[in-house]
């Protein structure tokens, strides 16, 4: 009986080694995405792309672009999927983090919204503009009222809704975190909404931006990001990830869904 019991355990003992080794081994990557586009895009990849590749992928969504860095910086996730590299490089200086990234995947075109006006001509004197709090992408929706030329902004500097030189209009900005712009858009004359938030509120850029920004020669494509410290298979696996990305497939797929410019291939 002694002999049976010990047989036992030592045969449980090895199923839970070999079941832990196997865990290991694949070397699934956890990656932090936004929903709309970059969550879907990525269920793409991992339903028609991955399993050929020998890759596995678990998406994890974030609403908050806050938490998917910080979420990286602590091994909560293997990978982020969320930000443009002009973010990243605000977050990494702020932040201290230590990142690997890929190259441009796709690009969701900055819009200004109105629910009062058709045309940037009408915005009317002392109007009150929504725009985002974060400063990389503050300074690319300013760029767009410059181009329009609603505001005049520094050249030796990056723009802020603080050093704005010329505000002829003498509109008033109203800062706050990109998820809320969409629904705070009523209350403005004008808001400044990132593509992916305009999507997931129902918004369609191509049809209701009053001005969208163009892609051509955008510096604002979104990344996949990694810690620098992946290594053996998951590192291998990341890399796989972002050649994947950069697919014919992948940019067949985001032409296909986005037909109208929604969201426009980087590569």
């Amino acid at each position: 009986m002694k002999t049976i019991k010990a047989f036992t355990s030592l045969l449980a003992a090895a199923t839970l080694a070999l079941s832990a080794c196997g865990a290991g081994d694949s070397a699934a990557v956890v990656v932090g995405a936004s929903p709309v586009p970059h969550a879907q895009i990525l269920k793409y990849v991992k339903e028609n792309l991955a399993k050929k590749a020998g890759i596995e992928i678990e998406i994890k969504e974030y609403q908050d672009y806050n938490v998917p860095n910080s979420a990286l910086k602590d091994g909560d996730i293997d990978a982020n999927f969320f930000q443009h590299l002009p973010y990243l490089k605000e977050a990494s200086s702020s932040k201290g983090y230590k990142f690997n990234h890929g190259t441009g995947v796709h690009i969701e075109p900055y819009g200004i919204y109105s629910k009062n006006i058709k045309d940037l001509k009408k915005l009317p004197k002392n109007a009150q503009v929504a725009i985002t709090d974060d400063p990389s992408n503050q300074a690319r929706a300013l760029e767009l009222l410059a181009k329009n030329g609603i505001i005049t902004l520094p050249k030796d500097k990056k723009a802020t809704i603080y050093n704005v030189e010329k505000n002829p209009k003498n509109i008033t900005f109203k800062p706050a975190g990109a998820p809320s712009i969409p629904k705070i858009l009523p209350d403005v004359d004008i808001a400044i909404i990132n593509g992916n938030y305009a999507l997931e509120n129902g918004l369609k850029p191509s049809k209701d931006a009053i001005y969208l920004e163009s892609g051509e020669g955008n510096p604002y494509a979104n990344i996949l990001a990694w810690n620098s410290a992946a290594s053996g298979k998951k590192a291998a696996s990341i890399k796989k990830l972002d050649e994947l990305l950069h697919s014919p497939q992948v940019a067949a797929y985001i032409k296909k869904t986005w037909p109208n410019g929604e969201v426009i291939p980087a590569f």
